[in-house]
């Protein structure tokens, strides 16, 4: 899947507010090692630097696009989904990027194993499946003339509930908390859900369509986010997103 570091970073603000949230909330006496995990463009590393001073801090993400932004850290290109540290890390973070991958009652077992004796796996992933940014999507996607070629195309898949988390990782750690925050993100522009999902989980499907396909289910979108979403008086639109918190210290 393709990234465009400038369109995801249209809505730098909203989309730094839960890693901030996330940052404030890890408790680590003082870390040696820190890794974003699906850093993106790099926009949580300075933030985490600040948090942990002294910490070595880096970030790792498939992008080359996406690392290009991430200036003045130490960043590596990698495969989020087999990425492995040369030993445990104090501090595993991940914001907004765990989504993307499946098997999550494999993948998280497995990180906890590259975080050190008494550090901390800090998660936050959207849970947005149910609504219309993202069920629109694929219903959009079944109809018309893309059809055909979207047939085997979607998005991030659905994450677990709270408590299939809390089955999964409650036996593996000494502590671990859950919560659930839906953030409602003011936006403004044209079509502003629109330029939104184009940042994220609408590009496997922009990915592979072209021409009068693609601006033809782009339009078909546009109309359903408007419908979902309608500017306030203002002109300001209202997005509710919910997003999903975790976070795992080891004994």
């Amino acid at each position: 899947m393709s990234w465009d570091a400038a369109q995801y970073l249209r809505f730098e603000d909203e989309r730094l507010r839960p890693a901030l949230d996330l940052i404030g909330r890890i408790a680590h006496p003082g870390p040696a090692r820190v890794v974003d995990l699906g850093c993106g463009a790099g926009n949580a590393l300075p933030a985490l630097a600040a948090r942990f001073a002294g910490a070595e801090v880096m970030g790792v993400d498939g992008s080359a696009a996406m690392l290009a932004k991430a200036t003045g850290f130490a960043t590596q290109q990698a495969d989020i989904t087999t990425w492995t540290p040369a030993s445990p890390v104090d501090v595993l973070f991940s914001n907004a990027a765990l989504q993307w991958l499946g098997a999550h009652a494999t993948l998280f077992p497995r990180l906890l194993t590259c975080v050190a004796p008494g550090g901390v796996l800090a998660v936050q992933m959207p849970s947005m499946h149910a609504a219309p940014l993202r069920a629109e999507q694929d219903r959009v996607a079944r109809e018309g003339p893309w059809a055909a070629t979207l047939a085997r195309v979607g998005s991030a898949p659905p994450i677990l509930s709270p408590g299939d988390y809390y089955d999964l990782l409650r036996p593996r750690v000494a502590a671990l908390d859950l919560w659930v925050t839906e953030y409602v993100h003011v936006l403004r522009g044209e079509d502003p859900v629109v330029q939104w999902a184009i940042g994220t989980s609408l590009r496997p499907f922009l990915d592979v369509l072209e021409g009068p396909l693609r601006e033809g289910f782009l339009d078909a979108y546009r109309a359903a986010m408007r419908a979902a979403y309608p500017p306030r008086a203002d002109g300001a639109v209202l997005l509710p997103f919910r997003r999903l918190f975790i976070l795992a210290r080891l004994p």
